[in-house]
């Protein structure tokens, strides 16, 4: 074998093996990325229970105390303004309706993109491997 094919066949193993570094390295990268992408969604399905779980509760346990604070509003006015005191508890629910509706928009507005952290990691990914090529 002369010394020409010699070199030849150390820098095609040269080449080889700093590509199957890089590529290792990728593949670590990904791993990780989506490592952290599966933990985001796992929190945010967990967050999402939760909120809905202790949503249902509080509308409920308010909605059984406005139903109960009507009544009661009607049955003190029955014998004299029961129309009155019907139409105010009405108003009074429509109003809420609103605020609740009102803040549940704000809410849904405001909330910080899902997955915010990994789309930030992936963008250092990516600016790191621009940086090496």
């Amino acid at each position: 074998m002369s010394a020409d094919a010699n070199e030849e066949a150390k820098s095609a193993s040269g080449m080889f093996q700093a590509l199957s570094r890089f590529s290792g390295t990728l593949l670590g990268i990904v791993q990780t990325r989506l490592e952290l992408l599966r933990t985001e969604l796992q929190e945010e399905v967990q967050y999402a229970a939760k909120l809905a779980l202790w949503g249902f509760v509080a509308a409920f346990a308010g909605l059984m105390a406005l139903f109960m604070g009507a009544l009661t509003v009607i049955f003190v006015f029955w014998d004299t303004h029961r129309l009155v005191a019907s139409l105010a508890m009405v108003g009074v629910f429509v109003a809420i309706a609103v605020a609740a509706a009102l803040v549940t928009s704000h809410k849904l507005r405001t909330k910080p993109p899902m997955l915010d952290a990994t789309l930030a990691e992936l963008a250092k990914d990516r600016e790191q491997l621009r940086a090496r090529l």
